[in-house]
C-alpha cells in the first residue's frame, strides 16, 4: 500500500484534532492505478511552525488554513509553491469567497474546502488529492526507469561497439606504421579481419534499426497468406556457404504446406536470424534441422542444432537485448546479441512465442510458434 504524507495547518484546535480524528485510519482505493493509499497525519498551529515541520520532511498533501496568526495562509502557500512545487496545497477557510479563491489558485492551491466542512466533503477532496499525487509519483517513477533503461541501452551500445572498433584501429595502426615486417601475408589478415569487424558492427546496427521498427510499431507490414516452407527454403540457401564451411548438413522436414498470413520481410528476418545461429554455434561436421509444422491455430518452427549448447543460466537470459553466452567456446563467434530478441518480438507480434531447449555440448533446439 502506498502512503501519502499530510499536514492540516490550523489555528483552531478543534479543526485540525477533527481534520486527524477523520482521517485516522481512512484509506483510499484507486481504480487508475489498482493499488490502496493510506496516510501519516501531522498538523501545525501556525505558518512559521509549519514551514518548519516541511523543510524537515515535506508532506504531499497540505491542507492549510487561510486565516493564521503571524504569517498568512497565503504566504505559506506562496513558499510552499516556490520551494516545494510537488506539494498539492488545499485551502480550508471561513471566507468562501470568489476573490479569495482566485488569489488561492494564483498562488498555487491545488484545491479549495470552504469552513464548515463534513467528513465526507473533506474525504472527497483527500481523495482527488491522493489519486493526483500517486499517479504524479508512479509518473517520476516511470520517468526515472526510462532514464535507466535509456542508459543501460546506451552503455551496453557502448561496449559493444567498443571492442570492434578498438580492433579496427590497432590494425589500421599497424598497417600505417608497417610494423608487422614485410610479409603482405600478414596485412592481408589484418585487412580481412577488419573487414569482419566492421561487419559486425554493420549488422549491429542493423538489428537494432529492427529491433527499433519492432517495438516501435513504425516498421511496415504487408500481410499476405505465405507458404512458410518457401521461406525456409530461402533462408536455407542464404545460410549454405556459412554452412559449407563449417561442413554442416542442413535438413528440412517440411513434407505438408505451412501457410501464416504474415508479411514475408519479417519471417525471413526471423527465420535468418534462427538458422544464422545455428551454424555460428554449431560444431564443425554437424548438423542443423528445420521443423516445420501446421496446426490448426498457426504454425510450428523448430530449428535444432549439434552444437555447443548452453546452461540452464543461459538459457533464462537468452532473450534479452545485447545478451550473448560468454565462455571460452563462444569467444571468437561474432555477434549483436540482438537476433533472439528480434525473433522473439516478431513472434509477439504473431500472438506467438518462442521456447529453446538446450543441453551444453550437445545442441539446441529452439521452437518459435505462429498463431494466425
Amino acid at each position: 500500500m502506498e502512503t501519502l504524507r499530510l499536514m492540516v495547518v490550523d489555528d483552531e484546535p478543534g479543526m485540525r484534532a477533527g481534520v486527524i480524528r477523520a482521517l485516522h485510519d481512512y484509506t483510499v482505493t484507486l481504480s487508475d492505478v489498482n493499488g490502496h493509499v493510506g496516510f501519516e497525519l501531522d498538523a501545525a498551529s501556525t505558518g512559521e511552525d509549519a514551514i518548519e515541520k516541511i523543510r524537515t520532511s515535506p508532506p504531499d498533501i497540505l491542507l492549510l488554513d487561510h486565516k493564521l496568526p503571524g504569517m498568512s495562509g497565503l504566504e505559506v502557500l506562496e513558499a510552499v509553491a516556490r520551494d516545494w512545487p510537488q506539494m498539492l496545497t488545499v485551502m480550508i477557510t471561513a471566507y468562501a469567497t470568489l476573490e479569495t479563491a482566485i488569489a488561492a489558485t494564483k498562488r498555487g492551491a491545488y484545491d479549495f474546502l470552504a469552513k464548515p466542512f463534513t467528513p465526507d466533503e473533506l474525504k472527497s477532496t483527500i481523495r482527488k488529492a491522493a489519486s493526483r499525487q500517486i499517479l504524479a509519483r508512479q509518473a517520476r517513477r516511470l520517468a526515472q526507469e526510462k532514464r535507466q533503461v535509456r542508459f543501460q541501452f546506451i552503455s551496453m551500445l557502448a561496449h559493444e561497439l567498443k571492442s570492434p572498433l578498438s580492433a579496427i584501429e590497432g590494425y589500421l595502426q599497424i598497417i600505417r606504421d608497417k610494423s608487422a615486417g614485410s610479409d603482405p601475408a600478414a596485412y592481408a589478415h589484418m585487412l580481412d579481419r577488419s573487414i569482419v569487424r566492421s561487419r559486425q558492427m554493420r549488422k549491429l546496427v542493423n538489428d537494432l534499426l529492427d529491433m527499433t521498427r519492432i517495438e516501435s510499431g513504425q516498421m511496415s507490414r504487408e500481410l499476405v497468406d505465405l507458404d512458410l516452407r518457401d521461406a525456409v527454403k530461402a533462408a536455407i540457401e542464404t545460410i549454405a556457404p556459412a554452412a559449407a564451411e563449417k561442413n554442416l548438413a542442413v535438413e528440412l522436414d517440411a513434407p505438408q504446406p505451412a501457410m501464416l498470413n504474415a508479411d514475408r520481410r519479417e519471417i525471413d528476418m526471423l527465420l535468418n536470424n534462427l538458422l544464422s545461429n545455428a551454424v555460428k554455434y554449431n560444431r564443425p561436421g554437424g548438423r542443423v534441422r528445420v521443423v516445420l509444422r501446421a496446426d490448426g491455430g498457426g504454425v510450428t518452427i523448430e530449428v535444432s542444432d549439434t552444437g555447443i549448447g548452453m546452461s540452464a543460466d543461459e538459457v533464462s537470459r537468452l532473450f534479452s537485448d545485447f545478451y550473448r553466452a560468454r565462455n571460452a567456446k563462444t569467444r571468437d563467434i561474432l555477434g549483436s546479441g540482438l537476433g533472439l530478441s528480434i525473433v522473439r518480438k516478431l513472434a509477439l507480434l504473431y500472438a506467438g512465442d518462442v521456447t529453446v531447449r538446450s543441453e551444453p555440448d550437445k545442441g539446441s533446439t529452439f521452437a518459435v510458434v505462429l498463431k494466425q
